[in-house]
């Protein structure tokens, strides 16, 4: 993509309502405008982050075994009278009526709509386990909307949900969900770390919070300085191997880890040494429920089991926060000059940079750049505007894009460019084709 012919409504000056950090640094950057309080546009550069993180999810979800599906975000309240959360629920719940005065609500989750979907099409042990999911936008009607996509009243969002025939089934695919979140966050060069949580208005019995470590966390954490040197790496992962998943999920919840919801001083001070307790803040970008039967019951989904037997299903419920994330990742991953992206996520991936728009040789090395990155499959923004070669800088690395390569004569003369990491800030010089093999080499191109 050419800048010039690129949508990014840059901003200078620093938005006065913005009072933290991935608020302020998405204004300026031109990846989102309020079009009312809580409520978002995803201009171009925004857009096209929340589709990275929402494939990641998508990849994840499916290696585990879930299964896509689209519910609607307009819902039924009778559905909701059934499971007695329609009037429990509160007033983030937006209640509306349509046209023959029927009682509706904009959906600000779907443990009611996907059980009697369940319930219609299950009818036996046989069925299951079952794991569906779908990546929709909610609304939650926040008293106080605030920090941008952190804390806004429409979102989008990941909800998963299993059904089981017992707790046992039920339990594996609660396993096999905490991982595939592990695996899910990792790839987006995050640290999160799961927490035990409290179930809400959501319920169950068994709930984790996965949280990243970031100042400006909604919520206090107290960790085991261990549990956040964890990671599942290159890990293979069998995902019907039920001792294998429980074997990670154990070595993941072993240590203490709570929010302040759940946290207990006298315990964490009994468990964890001194030298080892982390208290900070977190930001919460998952959340994981187990709940047996408490929509199942109350909504008929019931099945036959092994012996005949009609029983409810076991659930659980599985959420992401596929807006909110683009917001934590900057909150967790950011500098003085602005975004730095992990590579797996950024709008894109190779700025090419030219420090003397309208010098034939110049112009003619960045178009060859260009051209042969975007064959490689690069996903590429060429800053071909006649502008100050400090202003380049300045809006490549506001938007964050992970490595640059810069064009000037001085270089060219000498047959080079300059690569650069906006991570580490590391630079060398390579011959223009060299650029390209180490940048190919790094993500996998041929």
């Amino acid at each position: 993509m050419r800048l010039t012919r690129y949508f990014l409504p840059i901003i200078k000056e620093t938005p006065s309502e913005a009072q933290i950090v991935s608020h302020r640094l998405m204004l300026r950057a031109g990846m989102i405008r309020q079009a009312s309080a809580g409520i978002y546009s995803w201009l171009p550069l925004g857009y096209k982050v929340l589709r990275k993180i929402e494939e990641i999810v998508h990849q994840e979800q499916q290696a585990a075994g879930s299964i896509p599906v689209l519910m609607p975000t307009i819902q039924s309240a009778d559905l909701w009278r059934q499971s007695g959360r329609y009037d429990d629920y509160g007033p983030e719940m937006l209640r509306i009526k349509d046209r023959h005065d029927r009682d509706m609500l904009y959906g600000p989750t779907n443990e009611e709509q996907i059980t009697e979907i369940a319930a219609a099409g299950i009818r036996s042990y046989r069925d299951l386990p079952a794991l569906l999911y779908h990546i929709q936008w909610k609304f939650r009607d926040e008293v106080r909307p605030r920090f941008g996509v952190m804390r806004g009243r429409e979102f989008l969002m990941k909800d998963g949900y299993s059904f089981d025939i017992d707790k046992e089934g039920a339990r594996h695919s609660y396993n096999r969900m905490f991982v595939s979140y592990l695996r899910t966050f990792e790839r987006m060069g995050l640290k999160a770390v799961p927490m035990k949580a409290d179930s809400g208005p959501i319920g169950g019995d068994m709930t984790h919070e996965f949280l990243i470590l970031a100042e400006t966390g909604e919520s206090a954490v107290f960790l085991d300085r261990d549990l956040a040197d964890l990671t599942l790496g290159d890990r293979e992962i069998d995902w019907e191997d039920a001792a294998q998943l429980e074997g990670i999920v154990d070595q993941w919840t072993s240590s203490y880890a709570r929010t302040d919801e759940t946290h207990d001083a006298a315990v964490f001070e009994a468990q964890v040494s001194e030298e080892r307790r982390v208290t900070a803040r977190g930001i919460e970008v998952g959340h994981i429920f187990y709940f047996g039967s408490k929509y199942s019951e109350p909504l008929n989904a019931m099945v036959a089991n092994a012996e005949g037997e009609r029983v409810p299903l076991e659930s659980g419920s599985y959420g992401i926060g596929v807006s909110r994330l683009a917001g934590a990742i900057i909150e967790a991953s950011h500098d003085d000059n602005g975004i730095i992206w992990p590579e797996a996520v950024a709008p894109f991936e190779v700025a090419v940079i030219n420090l003397k728009q309208g010098d034939e040789e110049a112009d003619a090395a960045c178009e060859d750049l260009y051209t042969k990155l975007t064959a490689r499959g690069f996903d590429v923004i060429y800053d071909d505007r006649n502008e100050r070669a400090g202003s380049k800088f300045a809006t490549i690395d506001l938007i964050g894009v992970p490595w640059k390569l810069i064009v000037g004569p001085r270089g060219l003369k000498n047959g080079v460019v300059e690569m650069a990491c906006r991570k580490t800030g590391e630079k060398q010089e390579l011959a223009p084709d060299d650029a390209i093999n180490r940048l190919a080499d790094r993500f996998g191109r041929t």
